[in-house]
């Protein structure tokens, strides 16, 4: 394992203030085991139903076969689950054992799988035979070769049977004793316990390296400071290969003995039907999953009895959805963070409402926050910035990549996001967008994240992401990628502007380029994959010379195969 990068004196006020200690995540899962054996833990919508005590049964079995291949301390396990339970019986084995959790998104290619696995120096790989029209199984082969870390595959064969020789996780389940609690292995609180991907939205993952005491400082004060208790019991539709799902998904319930119900691939009306019969309080996810789900309520008549609020990451949420979840009885709240500084600023549920409309929310206890130029000197509230965080919850640096840590992580302990905002005199913080979504036209900043929220309004709209559009003259452009909706055939540029015009929307912010396409590309964790769109507009402008600019057309054509750009997209 890489050395990690931890400021000294940091070090020492964290522990001075307990806001790290000597457990690690292992003891923690111990105490809820003991004080909720007979709970349930997990479900997912496979039927699969787990109290504390099975799931640790469960992990135990795991745990004595990655100890009899020699799976050693800080040895790094990934693994490629889909949104099932298996996932974290793999996560606690991994514990049991003191091996580094990487989950990889099950969207990434052979190739990316391959990066990240060398990226890791990974032992140890788990993955399903067949899952979403995808062989993981004949995918994992065609790259084995390629990494010569790699000593052992593991295949879940719940969706179809294996064709290698491969051994399988219902095997070592039926053939492996659970491991004694005195056979566990024991590591430091400042060990790596996870290598967590970042979204990529720019070009190549990069794996951020997670001591225990940032897990679960980050997630014990996550549950204190949202009043999250024993008795809720958490809907999770986001994958939990990103920190929302592996922080929030996983670690927050166990921390706490609470429940977890889990849904393999979203669909709105499913997850409204799997809420009310779980009896869910909360949830948390990307924009477009509640979305969906508002939408469902509002054209089909339906409701949920027991959700309280949802919390809404990965992109700015629209105050007119906010609006509508609350005439539901529903707090949508807006949350901030990274994989690197996991969400770590947040409206709280009992804040008024004007309050949850503005803005992302203040930090949690025992974080910094400052907004800074481009010169890191900070700024003034009001005045945008960069924003800069640090605190206990703060990645220890990227696996293999020590150039891009120190980038981003200073030597006093403060991680630059690359994340634009403005804060109020109060420490409130409202999110602008990326420093890299600036659009530069003519010498005039202009941020596409702006221009998007305008645009969104527009009633034939389903979808929508604006991107800058390199100019000979202005340096860029506007240009905007929409989805439109089932019923809607086409739209013209001039519509658009028209609507821009009568809505008194500065002219600025008008679109100059308009795109129409199927899909917006997205992350698993619902961001805008821009690099993809550029990519596209690239190829487009490049035929400019030949022919027209096309109409409704694929982001992909003419480019690689979804699969070997890692492309995700809520469904």
């Amino acid at each position: 394992m890489d050395e990690v990068k931890i400021n000294d004196s940091q070090k020492k006020l964290y522990e001075k203030m307990g806001y790290w200690g000597k457990k690690t995540l292992l003891d923690y899962w111990h105490t809820s085991v003991k004080k909720y054996r007979d709970k349930e833990f997990v479900v997912d919508d496979r039927g699969y139903r787990y109290t504390y005590g099975q799931l640790d049964e469960k992990a135990g079995i795991v745990a004595s076969y990655f100890l009899s291949i020699g799976v050693k301390p800080l040895d790094v396990i990934s693994f490629q689950i889909p949104i099932w339970s298996e996932f974290v019986i793999v996560s606690i084995a991994c514990m049991k054992v003191g091996a580094v959790v990487n989950p990889i998104g099950m969207c990434y290619s052979g190739r990316e799988v391959s990066y990240l696995l060398n990226l890791c120096k990974s032992k140890v790989f788990l993955c399903p035979t067949w899952y979403n029209k995808t062989n993981y199984e004949k995918l994992i082969l065609s790259v084995t070769k390629d990494v010569k870390s790699l000593k052992h595959i593991v295949l879940l064969d719940n969706l179809k049977e294996k064709e290698s020789n491969i051994i399988t996780l219902k095997h070592i389940l039926s053939s492996y004793f659970s491991l004694n609690i005195k056979d566990e292995v024991v590591v430091d609180s400042n060990d790596v316990a996870a290598v967590l991907c970042t979204s990529g939205t720019t070009g190549c993952a990069k794996g951020a390296m997670l001591t225990h005491n940032n897990i679960i400082f980050s997630e014990k004060y996550f549950n204190k400071e949202l009043g999250i208790t024993k008795d809720d019991i958490m809907f999770m539709p986001a994958p939990l290969n990103h920190a929302t799902g592996f922080h929030h998904g996983i670690i927050a319930p166990m921390l706490i003995g609470s429940k977890v119900v889990l849904q393999q691939k979203f669909k709105s009306k499913k997850a409204i039907e799997l809420m009310n019969k779980e009896k869910c309080t909360w949830s948390m996810g990307a924009t477009p999953f509640i979305y969906d789900i508002l939408k469902n309520i509002r054209e089909d008549e339906l409701y949920l009895s027991s959700l309280k609020f949802y919390l809404c990451g990965g992109a700015v949420v629209p105050e007119e959805m906010v609006r509508q979840a609350y005439e539901y009885g529903i707090k949508l709240c807006e949350v901030y963070g990274s994989t690197e500084s996991v969400p770590h600023v947040f409206v709280r549920p009992d804040e008024n409402i004007e309050l949850i409309f503005g803005t992302a929310g203040r930090p949690m206890e025992g974080v910094e926050v400052k907004i800074v130029d481009e010169n890191r000197k900070e700024v003034l509230p009001r005045n945008l910035g960069e924003e800069a965080s640090r605190g206990p919850n703060v990645f220890v640096g990227y696996i293999g990549d020590k150039s891009a840590t120190n980038k981003v992580l200073d030597d006093e302990g403060w991680f630059y996001s690359g994340d634009l905002c403005v804060s109020d005199t109060s420490g409130n913080i409202n999110i602008i967008g990326r420093k890299k979504d600036i659009i530069v036209r003519g010498g005039e900043n202009l941020n596409s994240n702006h221009i998007s929220q305008y645009i969104s309004k527009f009633p034939l709209i389903k979808d929508e992401a604006v991107i800058g559009m390199p100019d000979k003259r202005l340096g860029e452009r506007i240009c905007a990628y929409v989805v439109l909706k089932k019923e809607i055939n086409t739209l013209k540029l001039e519509e658009l502007l028209e609507y821009m015009e009568k809505e008194k929307i500065p002219k600025r912010y008008w679109p100059e380029h308009l795109e129409i396409i199927d899909k917006i590309p997205r992350t698993d964790s619902g961001k805008v994959k821009k690099n993809l769109l550029a990519k596209d507009l690239r190829v487009r402008m490049s035929r400019q010379e030949e022919s027209s600019w096309k109409g409704k057309n694929s982001v992909q054509e003419d480019q690689e195969k979804p699969q070997n750009q890692g492309l995700c997209a809520p469904s």
